[in-house]
């Protein structure tokens, strides 16, 4: 793993983003999702609910499962981060619920996702809404396909059909409602 250290600003809100780790660029830009796969994100959050990026940014508390840049995948694209760096950075994400008591985890790819619950295919979790407990505290949790440039799920059915029902779920949440008003 590839310091610095990447996480968002201190927000206090009951939605929590969980991704998987920075890219290559998020240590420079010194944010998560600031970059290609963000800018794809964003996308979906403003055409679905009219919220930009600042204020998205501002209303929701970011996170990921690895808090450094893994680096580089020698076949292409960025390395996934091993058990043993998920388990080291485990007390961060462990922390942050105690603190903040969220009510609504939005959990951004498959090893997000695969830290709350077992994950076998997307298109058994995304478009669905999951209550879970985890470190003592009850929430529900929405799944989110990876807005990686890399990945055509979320670009051909049924993942397009399904990223749509999340949105639409993360939207009529009370904890959106609460984050952003109606």
């Amino acid at each position: 793993m590839h310091k610095p250290v990447v996480s968002g600003p201190p927000v206090l809100s009951p939605i929590f983003l969980v991704g998987q780790a920075p890219g290559i660029k998020e240590p420079l830009m010194g944010r998560p999702f600031a970059w290609t796969a963000g800018k794809t994100m964003f996308r979906w959050f403003q055409e679905s609910w009219q919220v930009d990026e600042a204020t998205f940014r501002r209303k929701v508390y970011m996170a990921a499962v690895c808090r450094c840049y893994p680096g580089k995948n020698p076949k292409g694209g960025d390395r996934v981060p091993d058990e043993d760096e998920i388990q080291q950075c485990s007390t961060w994400m462990e922390a942050e619920f105690r603190l903040l008591k969220p009510r609504l985890i939005l959990a951004v790819g498959k090893l997000a996702i695969n830290q709350f619950m077992v994950c076998g295919k997307l298109e058994g979790v995304v478009g669905k809404l999951v209550p879970l407990e985890r470190f003592g505290h009850r929430f529900d949790m929405i799944a989110l396909p990876h807005p990686s440039g890399a990945s055509t799920w979320h670009r051909m059915e049924p993942g397009k059909t399904l990223l749509r029902q999340g949105l639409g779920l993360i939207r009529r949440h009370e904890a959106f409602s609460s984050a952003f008003g109606s």
